[in-house]
């Protein structure tokens, strides 16, 4: 889990001893790696139209002038295409997809900064971050609440990732990091532009959700909230922009929701005053997917609704029910047992009932109506032959026996 031992000297501000020559590391070896963690990801083409598989039939060449352009300083990163994902309140996300030459850049450009910047983190920072998980920030909060932290700011951030200044940026990094080249290409990458409606728009803040640098760059800039909440006594658990600050009392939480306010207020950023708001363990709150109350952590109402949507959209029952429906049912239910079935988690019910609804929808597909009587029909037994799993039984939390 991250660093062995939680730094307690930080603070923002100049050092006398920066790391320098990081681009001197930058050779086809690194360059190689990246690319692998980039094809690994998978991902769409950029504006110039070249996928993964057509920048891999001239991966050498394309990968040695990569090279050769960030160690003279002469990277210059295309534009990034526009594209929107629905989001689970029904808005849309914007993401910026650099192209995949750049996308390989960014991650030699990760990988020359975060061994920097990782032993500076806060250890109650938990995104994006290696050898840590979502589950570890929940054990975290667990953790403090067995400590008496019954009060929490569930904050919000408004557009982080799209509103961070680019001057906030490069002046954390400037902090750390004396190597020219690599401030210039970090620069580069945020200043590219976003293709739109037939235009190229300027980035004049933020760094665009959908680039491998972006989320260590979203950590480098909220690490200097996480030391100043620190160091005026607060304990909080953030994982990339999203943060709770535990409290003993209300009257603490509310303390700390003005703090927090301020600080963000530097870095650029703003809390949404309608998303955020002052609870407790009493009332319960949502955290990464999870709902979180004095004795319970279930899976929230929107993630449950969510695997429902994502079912229906598998099992319309106009279609075949086939070996392929089955797969992507199957993969789905291991994606959802595996994350909510974290054993501190109180999913069982959720799971029981999540089930049932799968085998409704199977059976409303084979049979293209919806009858009870098909319960007996197509018994449970019968529909674990076809294959397909349940989460409670990938989760672990295994019943004897199953309702229809």
């Amino acid at each position: 889990m991250g660093t062995s031992a939680e730094p307690t000297t930080w603070q923002p501000g100049p050092k006398k001893h920066k790391a320098h020559s990081l681009i001197g590391m930058v050779d086809l070896e690194l360059l190689e790696s990246a690319w692998s963690q980039v094809k690994k990801n998978k991902g769409k083409a950029g504006i110039d139209r070249v996928s993964i598989e057509a920048f891999e039939t001239q991966r050498i060449g394309n990968l040695t002038k990569i090279t050769q352009e960030l160690r003279d300083g002469t990277y210059r990163p295309a534009p990034l295409r526009r594209v929107y994902i629905p989001k689970a309140n029904g808005k849309m996300r914007p993401l910026g997809i650099p192209t995949v030459r750049d996308r390989t850049a960014q991650e030699v450009i990760r990988r020359l900064l975060e061994p920097v910047f990782e032993p500076i983190f806060h250890e109650d920072s938990y995104g994006f971050r290696p050898g840590r998980s979502c589950h570890d920030a929940m054990k975290r909060i667990k953790a403090y609440q067995a400590q008496g932290y019954t009060h929490c700011v569930d904050a919000d951030i408004v557009g982080c990732f799209d509103n961070i200044p680019h001057k906030v940026i490069m002046q954390t990094l400037s902090w750390e990091v004396a190597d020219g080249k690599v401030l210039t290409a970090v620069e580069s990458f945020l200043k590219a532009g976003i293709v739109e409606d037939g235009g190229t728009k300027p980035t004049t803040k933020g760094t665009p959700q959908g680039g491998p640098v972006s989320p260590l760059l979203c950590n480098i800039v909220l690490n200097r909230m996480d030391w100043q909440l620190a160091h005026a006594g607060y304990k909080f658990v953030r994982y990339a922009d999203d943060f709770v600050i535990l409290c003993r009392s209300k009257h603490e939480a509310g303390e700390a929701y003005v703090f927090v306010r301020k600080v963000l207020a530097e870095l650029g950023l703003e809390l949404s005053e309608e998303k955020t708001r002052i609870t407790s363990f009493t009332e319960g709150f949502d955290f990464l997917g999870f709902h979180l109350t004095q004795r319970h952590l279930v899976m929230k109402d929107k993630a449950v609704e969510r695997f429902k949507a994502k079912g229906r959209m598998l099992t319309i029952r106009s279609h075949n029910l086939d070996k392929e429906v089955v797969e992507r049912l199957n993969a789905l239910v291991r994606g959802t047992a595996n994350y909510f079935g974290w054993p501190a988690a109180s999913t069982r019910a959720q799971f029981l009932r999540l089930d049932r609804f799968v085998r409704k929808r199977i059976r409303c597909m084979k049979k293209k109506r919806i009858w009870r009587s098909d319960n007996f029909r197509i018994p449970n037994k019968l529909i674990k032959r076809w294959g397909l799993l349940s989460l409670v039984e990938v989760s672990g939390q295994r019943t004897r026996n199953l309702p229809p």
